[in-house]
């Protein structure tokens, strides 16, 4: 199976963290699901996701946040770069934009806060990083908090890319849908228990305007700490380690996050 980082995403355990000032509980630094929390006011955040698969393939992934006057609307851009059956290159950007649509204020127990995404073709389609042409993504991130200590999150969404390439050059419209969910126990305030799942049904071009489905299905259970300072620096790593079920079954991997948010 070949994990595509923009589609997944659009992606060293620690017992505790040495805080050093009174930080809120960790929001926002979740792997493959999409939290519906946007930046607050004059905080920007610098994530990075690696993800390597037993088949020797890996994708890293680089995002950035930006609050745009306040936290209903929110900018942020995605780099990636992928290995695919022996070949490295630059996978295609990710332009997004986030609107705060529920849960303005700390205390909203709801929050939901739809995506779009410009997909740029900056990915090679020869090594099959890419798809080689303009692609759009819409997404829709619900977060709920059931208690103090559990939250849920749950994301629909699909992408289209009208013109999309194989490794040969032949074109065809794909479109793919993904939808996931994820659990968060709250152990502390700066140390979190995970357990994600997600699904995408894709399409692969295969010829003049000919396509073949495809499913990745996950489960990735993780943890994820935090160490906040008193300058407002908050730096949560993470680890998960991505199950393949269902249609990815006997698949398995390792995912490495780390975030910078000030």
């Amino acid at each position: 199976m070949k994990l595509y980082l923009p589609i997944l995403l659009l992606l060293l355990a620690a017992t505790g963290a040495i805080a050093q000032n009174t930080a809120g509980p960790i929001e926002d630094n979740s792997f493959l699901i999409e939290e519906a929390y946007n930046q607050d006011p004059h905080v920007i955040q610098y994530i990075s996701t690696f993800y390597r698969q037993r088949d020797g393939n890996w994708g890293y992934n680089f995002t950035n946040e930006y609050p745009v006057k306040g936290r209903r609307n929110q900018f942020s851009y995605s780099i990636n770069i992928n290995r695919v059956d022996g070949s490295t290159a630059v996978g295609d950007t990710l332009l997004n934009y986030r609107y705060q649509l529920v849960g303005m204020k700390e205390e909203d127990r709801l929050a939901i806060s739809p995506r779009f995404s410009v997909i740029l073709p900056t990915g090679s389609w020869r090594k099959g990083t890419g798809t080689g042409a303009l692609g759009y993504q819409f997404d829709f991130p619900l977060s709920y908090k059931l208690t103090k200590k559990i939250v849920t999150h749950w994301n629909a969404g699909t992408t289209i890319t009208p013109h999309s390439r194989d490794t040969v050059g032949d074109r065809a419209k794909t479109t793919a849908y993904n939808l996931g969910q994820s659990t968060i126990y709250l152990v502390s305030n700066r140390f979190n228990l995970m357990l994600e799942n997600y699904w995408v049904h894709n399409q692969n071009v295969t010829g003049p305007k000919v396509t073949t489905p495809s499913e990745t299905f996950l489960i990735s259970p993780g943890v994820r700490w935090a160490y906040n300072y008193k300058s407002g620096l908050q730096i949560v790593p993470g680890v998960a380690v991505p199950l393949g079920v269902g249609p990815s079954h006997g698949e398995r991997g390792i995912l490495l996050y780390l975030s910078f948010e000030k």
